[in-house]
């Protein structure tokens, strides 16, 4: 059997002493796409820091709020996915200098968000839905065997945002997204995991769940 990527086995979840959920128990499997869905402080995003702190392979994350550094450029904001590929005195020179290599490289992901030729910009001069674009090609520089989001496309439009997040699980062998939409989620995962009462209340193939069984986890 596959080595499963991150596990939690019956443990509960919280901040600041706070348990926000219990006895989770989960195996994310390599060529998973897992939406998680709940109301807003069912614990969504709680789980999945549990996830980033647990797992042991090369991941990219969009947080919720970006993450992004306003007073940087977008271009600089992109090349720190990948800042623990390089030692000290190249991130230094790239930060003052950059090479024509280096920009070309992140040109060639802005250009994949609709972003190519906000580079130089500042991010702090960028409306919400740059900014999220910003994260989205961060993530994509990065690379890696999972990806991990946060409602990693709610500042776009339904449609720019469906085809901006097709295009990001397609560089991503694994992902956990957590999503705000159920359409969105039965459409693009392969197995969902709703959060109830401070529980994992739903755990299955997004083929056996239709919208209604997902519209409990609102009510």
């Amino acid at each position: 059997m596959t080595q499963p990527l991150v596990t939690l086995t019956g443990e509960s979840l919280g901040w600041d002493g706070r348990v926000a959920l219990r006895d989770v128990s989960l195996r994310i499997a390599t060529g998973e796409r897992i939406a998680i869905l709940g109301r807003s402080g069912a614990g969504k995003s709680t789980l999945l820091t549990a996830l980033h702190d647990r797992a042991q392979v090369r991941l990219a994350l969009v947080p919720q709020d970006n993450g992004l550094i306003g007073a940087l450029s977008v271009f600089h904001n992109v090349w720190m996915g990948v800042l623990d590929d390089h030692g000290t005195a190249r991130n230094l020179r790239t930060l003052i200098w950059p090479s024509a290599a280096e920009r070309a490289a992140v040109a060639r992901v802005l250009q994949t968000v609709g972003l190519d030729e906000l580079g130089r910009r500042s991010v702090s001069q960028l409306s919400g839905g740059q900014r999220q674009r910003v994260a989205l090609a961060r993530a994509k520089m990065r690379g890696g065997a999972l990806l991990l989001g946060d409602e990693p496309v709610t500042a776009l439009d339904p449609e720019q945002g469906a085809a901006l997040l097709d295009h990001l699980l397609a560089a991503f062998p694994t992902s956990v997204l957590v999503l705000h939409d159920v359409d969105q989620a039965l459409r693009v995962a392969t197995r969902i995991i709703g959060l109830r009462q401070g529980a994992v209340a739903v755990d299955a193939p997004a083929a056996d769940l239709t919208a209604d069984d997902l519209l409990q986890l609102y009510r």
